[in-house]
């Protein structure tokens, strides 16, 4: 039964101050640098005339390309190993960094598009390609290489270490982001998601700076098909976080474009419990992806995503069935979310020389290295992960009180998710948001 605004706001006026903003850690999320575009266009294939320096693709694990997926657009980070093994009979190219279709905005020319801590593998007979046409930037690897990388890639040992923080970092935000209490007390929800069997409709209070909705069930219809997904009443400039709960969770949908311009930069599906995320359909996925669990494996299919890609685990981007060309393109997350209570970390993006040469000693770069925290990652099998991974997370979450959440999976029901959302609009909750937004980026 749906919870009334009144009484949400009585269950939990006392455990629910109004919320503080905050950024993704270690200066994650916005484009950097000089050459950011004013306005974010839909994908593209115009001409290259604007530059992104933040990471657009942080893997905490393994980075496997495999089956027919094309391009990955943007810096691209990974602790792990990155492998390319493609099937027969399509394309046997893989592009980095710039993507021939997508936002268009790639790395600086000759700074970092691909950094792998592990070894760096390409299968006989296909190709990594980190160029097009004028654009081109560097593939740089810390252990062994197998195949062919156009331009040469460079070996330095240590060239994921100013990354490897960014890994337990983004582990305690995702956690936080959907548990506000560092246990299991559930951030609470401002909005209601509904299921109708083909549609899910993410239903926002109209008011809140930061509208937050909580998912129990895989986004698909009742047969694993794809549905669609709809926003309603999302306030202007406000920051959306979907927070999707469950070990084992799958997105499937034909999603295209969003109601609101902007919207998809402040748009953060958050996946903090997950060892297994699949993500397929043939739409355009629209907004960030934050997955927190270091031991997962996610398996992206969709045709296209367009947002960050941030995971503690692995990644395994490939095709589905008969079809090819799947591609990560390259926008930024600018969203407030909650604050986490630590100060975010110096950019995680060095300054890369326009005309790096390879050494086998870590090139000096202005951000402060980190101590490496272990090994890069798991290994992942070739094609499944195998039994699923008991979670990194050390929080001793219990049951949802009284049980599931009512109508839990259900089709063509509806949840109040998270019934005690008033308590988010307490008075000055906006005000406090707003406010800390505004110094942020003063």
């Amino acid at each position: 039964m749906a919870v009334t605004v009144a009484a949400a706001a009585a269950m939990v006026g006392a455990i629910a101050p109004a919320a503080a903003a905050d950024s993704l850690p270690g200066g994650l999320g916005p484009c950097l640098g000089d050459g950011c575009p004013t306005d974010w266009n839909d994908p593209n294939n115009g001409p290259v005339v604007n530059h992104d320096s933040n990471i657009n693709i942080y893997v905490g694990g393994d980075y496997l390309v495999r089956e027919a997926a094309a391009e990955a657009e943007g810096k691209i980070v990974t602790l792990g190993r990155f492998d390319m093994n493609k099937r027969a009979g399509v394309s046997q190219i893989y592009n980095v960094g710039v993507a021939g279709v997508g936002s268009r905005v790639p790395p600086p020319n000759g700074s970092d598009y691909l950094t792998v801590g592990g070894d760096l593998s390409i299968a006989t007979g296909e190709r990594l390609l980190a160029e097009e046409g004028l654009n081109h930037g560097v593939v740089r690897y810390a252990q062994n290489l197998t195949g062919t990388v156009i331009p040469d890639a460079v070996h330095e040992t240590g060239a994921t270490a100013p990354y490897t923080a960014l890994r337990d970092q983004l582990t305690a935000a995702s956690h936080c982001y959907a548990y506000d209490d560092n246990e299991d007390h559930r951030r609470p929800a401002t909005g209601r998601v509904q299921m109708d069997g083909s549609e899910t409709y993410f239903t926002g209070d109209g008011t809140s700076p930061l509208q937050v909705f909580a998912l129990d069930a895989d986004l698909a219809t009742g047969s694993g098909g794809q549905e669609g997904i709809v926003f309603r009443d999302i306030p202007d400039g406000a920051t959306v976080l979907v927070n999707v709960y469950g070990s084992t969770r799958n997105i499937s949908t034909y999603m295209g474009s969003l109601p609101q311009s902007g919207l998809r930069e402040r748009l953060m599906w958050n996946f903090p419990d997950a060892t297994e995320v699949g993500l397929k359909g043939t739409g355009q996925f629209q907004g960030s992806v934050l997955i927190g669990q270091q031991s997962s494996m996610a398996t992206l299919m969709m045709s296209g995503t367009n947002g960050r890609f941030y995971t503690a685990g692995s990644l395994t981007h490939m095709s589905e069935g008969e079809s090819g060309g799947q591609e990560m393109h390259a926008y930024p997350f600018d969203g407030d979310l909650p604050d986490c209570g630590e100060e975010p970390s110096p950019t995680p993006t060095p300054t890369d020389s326009p005309t790096p040469t390879p050494t086998d000693t870590p090139t000096p770069t202005d951000t402060p290295t980190p101590t490496p925290t272990g090994s890069p990652g798991p290994s992942p099998s070739e094609s499944t992960p195998g039994p699923r991974p008991t979670p990194t997370h050390s929080w001793p979450h219990r049951p949802h009180p009284g049980g599931e959440l009512p109508n839990t999976g259900s089709r063509g029901g509806e949840w109040v998710i998270g019934g005690i959302a008033a308590a988010l609009l307490v008075a000055g909750s906006a005000a406090t948001l707003m406010a800390r937004r505004t110094r942020r980026r003063g």
